[in-house]
């Protein structure tokens, strides 16, 4: 059985980050991509003090431009994918709702938070398809569960609504094919984007993601939290 594979956008800190350090030291070969490339250097010079080395790629998702000059750099260096985590995505509304929030400020969470994760699986695809079992995990958050749905956060809720509606249709496209698709809510978790008031540590974020990407068996077109399946 030949190197396990995976891509983690977003990957130069919080979350995205521990994904990164759990993978490698399991084995995968860990691309870390992010927008700046000074920032990725110290993320992998940081893992490879930790012997969680990888590899890194710049790459912008919020630019169709970056995203395909990532693939093809990309697959100048594999022929296949195993996993690729969209952990990419920005949180800008908060202290917007719905009733105020500018059309700017939702146009910018939306070319992150959905089209960036939905094309660069579209970019990515040849690669996934020449894995058996290969799986596309998108990070969403309970915010974007019709079933908690309120108010607030609406650039932020909606994005990430409609990231669950890109798993759901692309599992079912892409079921025949032996690649699933899933989306995961890691939690309230103290990063960046969660603040230092959020209760849950980075690897108990990560926790549900690194699962997703190493269970031997998982099922497909499902939303995660706690490694448990929750409504949509």
């Amino acid at each position: 059985m030949g190197e396990k594979i995976a891509v983690v956008t977003g990957g130069n800190r919080g979350i995205g980050l521990e994904v990164c350090r759990s993978l490698s030291l399991k084995g995968y070969r860990v691309f870390l991509t992010g927008r700046d490339a000074s920032r990725l250097e110290k993320a992998a010079a940081d893992l490879g003090k930790l012997k969680a080395p990888v590899e890194t790629g710049v790459l912008d998702v919020s630019s169709e431009a970056s995203r395909v000059a990532f693939a093809s750099w990309l697959s100048e260096r594999t022929t296949s994918l195993d996993v690729l985590v969209n952990n990419a995505g920005v949180f800008l509304d908060e202290h917007y709702g719905g009733t105020g929030v500018p059309p700017a400020l939702v146009r910018e969470t939306f070319e992150i938070n959905v089209l960036g994760a939905w094309h660069l699986v579209q970019l990515l695809l040849p690669l996934l398809k020449r894995t058996p079992g290969a799986r596309v995990i998108n990070v969403s958050s309970g915010l974007g569960a019709m079933s908690e749905m309120s108010g607030g956060y609406a650039a932020y809720r909606v994005s990430k609504v409609a990231l669950n509606a890109v798993t759901r249709i692309l599992a079912s496209e892409l079921e025949p094919s032996g690649v699933s698709v899933n989306s995961v809510c890691p939690g309230w978790v103290q990063t960046e984007m969660g603040g230092p008031g959020a209760p849950l540590t980075v690897e108990v974020g990560a926790d549900s993601i690194v699962w997703l990407a190493t269970e031997p068996v998982i099922p497909t077109g499902r939303f995660f939290r706690d490694r448990r399946s929750i409504p949509w």
